[in-house]
């Protein structure tokens, strides 16, 4: 069974951070980790067993800390997606603002 926990925020956001490079890594992981457990309950009466079930006994019902323990725990990890994905939105990025420049659409002066 479960243990209750001591304080309010368990696990601690110190140690979950030394699982994860960034906190916004962490932040996205938790997120996209509580839609899938909380999809994972709203279909449990339909029998469609698509979504993994939470992989952490938890007294918490709610679906954040329930993936906040799971990050925790070491179930869940997140890898980083290849710089070459990033290379390609930054020139697209550039583009734009040449793009812009050239209009004189973003011209403030009056």
């Amino acid at each position: 069974m479960a243990r209750r926990r001591a304080t309010l925020m368990q696990p601690r956001v110190e140690r979950l951070l030394g699982k994860v490079d960034s906190k916004f890594t962490l932040v996205t992981l938790a997120s996209l980790r509580a839609r899938e457990i909380n999809d994972y309950y709203n279909q449990l009466g339909e029998g469609l067993g698509r979504i993994v079930p939470p992989q952490v006994t938890s007294t918490s019902r709610k679906p954040l800390s329930i993936a906040l323990e799971e990050i925790d725990a070491g179930k869940i990890e997140g890898e980083p997606i290849p710089e070459q994905g990033a290379a390609t939105a930054d020139e697209s990025a550039a583009s734009d603002t040449i793009d812009l420049a050239a209009d004189g659409e973003g011209d403030i002066s009056a």
